[in-house]
């Protein structure tokens, strides 16, 4: 079958959700990747954050198959052994004590909306269930993530929406303040604003915001869908902001291609949620944790996150010397480039063309290459994007 044959079909019988480049990837091995007709890529995208490990890992494909030729879906009325193990896994790591398992971001961040307004409901009665979100935030598209999502570009076509959110500024602790009323259980945030255009929270903010939460007994949720999981050289990127939120959802690479979703909670919310209170009939399932099991094992390393770190540090010193580059944002493998010329559709064009794949996020080139890109590789992939942003 070749490519337009391909397209053909694809327009025939699958709804048109996305604006698709004309390739279509076949397969892929490290962090290059092999269209259809035989083109090579090097990959900057990861599947927009997901391929942590990059294709076709050798250990993260030994434990996804072995577990299929074993047990690949059981409901969540036995118990398993892969989610248990990525449980442990993941609240050894990150100082959280449980976790709640699903298959998707934006379902990771309604399960947090749930248990901060469960919480809320427990403590204090009805009424006080408002969540307050950030201005030009991203925290996914069913009706109640959109809901939270502060951008109104988001807010057509769906009506009516989801009550009960409110948009605040961010780095404008001032205007959280006046968002913040006796209605309000929670402050939900992303540390970098990623479908936002790549922008990170201002550490003093993140600080302010904590402390005026912690006075009035607000919840504060970590969106950490994009940002989780090494993707800007720590684990978690609270990390680097000296925070720990009550509740921290991720998704995307921990999965490492799979779909996976996970609520983490602290010790005081670790009750709240009780059975029927939530579940997922996917959540947990035992392929998929033993995918994210492979993950963990690599990504919770200290060693390895370093590597994460220079290799970013690399990425952003290289961009910074070319003259069509006005600012790099994020931190560690999730990078914005603000340019001073021309668009940033034509420069993922230009770049899809030469062999390499890139992002965009608003008037931004993103970047999110898979945390285990060679040095050859993003050597590579830097003279590509070079030659296209000179």
């Amino acid at each position: 079958m070749n490519f337009n044959q391909i397209k053909e079909r694809d327009q025939e019988y699958i709804l048109p959700t996305y604006k698709r480049f004309d390739v279509c990837i076949e397969r892929g091995r490290g962090a290059s990747c092999t269209g259809s007709d035989g083109k090579k890529y090097i990959d900057f995208t990861s599947g927009i954050g997901v391929n942590s490990l990059g294709y076709a890992d050798p250990d993260w494909v030994r434990a996804v198959s072995e577990q299929a030729g074993k047990l690949a879906h059981i409901s969540n009325l036995y118990y398993s052994l892969p989610d248990g193990e990525l449980a442990e896994r993941l609240c050894k790591r990150t100082g959280y004590s449980r976790v709640f398992f699903g298959n998707s971001g934006a379902e990771a961040n309604e399960g947090a909306i749930k248990t901060a307004r469960k919480y809320s409901f427990d403590k204090y009665g009805a009424g006080r269930n408002t969540i307050v979100t950030l201005v030009n935030s991203f925290h996914g598209r069913t009706v109640t993530t959109l809901s939270a999502t502060g951008q109104d570009v988001f807010h057509q076509y769906f009506g009516p929406f989801t009550e009960g959110f409110k948009y605040a500024n961010a780095n404008d602790i001032l205007s959280v303040a006046e968002a913040v009323d006796d209605s309000v259980c929670a402050v939900m945030l992303e540390f970098i604003q990623g479908e936002g255009g790549v922008i990170p929270l201002e550490e003093g903010f993140v600080k302010e915001l904590f402390e005026l939460c912690r006075k009035r007994d607000i919840l504060i949720i970590a969106d950490e869908v994009q940002t989780g999981v090494g993707r800007t050289g720590k684990f978690l990127a609270s990390e680097h902001f000296g925070v720990k939120p009550d509740i921290t959802t991720l998704a995307k690479g921990l999965g490492g291609g799979l779909p996976i979703g996970a609520v983490l909670v602290s010790e005081e919310l670790k009750s709240v949620m009780g059975p029927s209170s939530h579940g997922s009939t996917f959540g947990g399932n035992p392929i998929v944790c033993a995918g994210a099991n492979e993950v963990m094992k690599k990504v919770a390393d200290d060693s390895f996150l370093r590597l994460v770190a220079a290799k970013g540090d690399k990425l952003r010193s290289c961009l910074l010397c070319c003259g069509n580059v006005a600012s790099v944002t994020g931190l560690g493998m999730m990078l914005g480039i603000q340019l001073r010329s021309g668009t940033s559709a034509e420069v993922a064009k230009a770049c899809l063309d030469r062999g390499l794949l890139v992002l965009t996020a608003k008037e931004k080139v993103r970047l999110l290459p898979p945390l285990t890109i060679t040095d050859q590789e993003l050597s590579d992939g830097l003279k590509i994007l070079w030659d296209v942003l000179s």
